[in-house]
């Protein structure tokens, strides 16, 4: 019996030219932070001009969402939390998502940017969407597993963060 091992496959090293395998990996991570980006971005800006959800009471308000999802989050302490100041809590998440929005689709502090997409993602599942049943009907779940790999990998390519890091390379003589 023979076993599959592919001998053909390496990473290169340092000035060895890519096959077409090695430049798509690079960019692998590239549509999963424009479209985490934009979502954010446009979850902040819809959150921010719609007149009825900045509100602590009333239907589609923020603090009338808190109330209804307060008995079957999995943390009820959070949303009683919120519940003290939900306009402030309302504007704190949607400036939270345009600034996650921002940082990631620039690629500015990428991984920081994504920690905080991760954990606004974590606690809307844990309260807001934690009540679903089968789980995977709540979206708040696949978008903190979707900030994961940009929390581990941060932005490589076509960001701040790369431009920046090439920068200071160069300044500092390195390759």
């Amino acid at each position: 019996m023979t076993h599959g091992m592919r001998t053909d496959t390496y990473t290169p090293h340092l000035g060895e030219e890519r096959g077409w395998r090695d430049n798509l990996g690079r960019y692998a991570l590239l549509p999963l932070r424009v479209f985490l980006g934009v979502t954010f971005i446009y979850a902040g800006l819809d959150k921010l001009t719609n007149s009825a959800f900045m509100k602590s009471s009333g239907a589609g308000s923020i603090g009338e969402t808190m109330r209804s999802v307060r008995d079957s989050s999995a943390i009820p302490a959070l949303v009683d939390l919120a519940l003290k100041n939900p306009v402030g809590f309302g504007y704190a998440i949607a400036f939270g998502e345009l600034a996650v929005g921002i940082g990631t689709l620039i690629g500015l502090l990428a991984r920081l940017a994504a920690l905080g997409g991760a954990l606004i993602s974590f606690s809307l599942w844990m309260t807001v969407s934690w009540a679903n049943d089968p789980y995977y009907y709540g979206n708040d779940l696949a978008y903190l597993m979707a900030w994961l790999p940009l929390v581990l990998a941060g932005a490589p390519m076509f960001s701040l963060d790369a431009a920046l890091r090439t920068r200071r390379r160069r300044r500092a003589g390195g390759y």
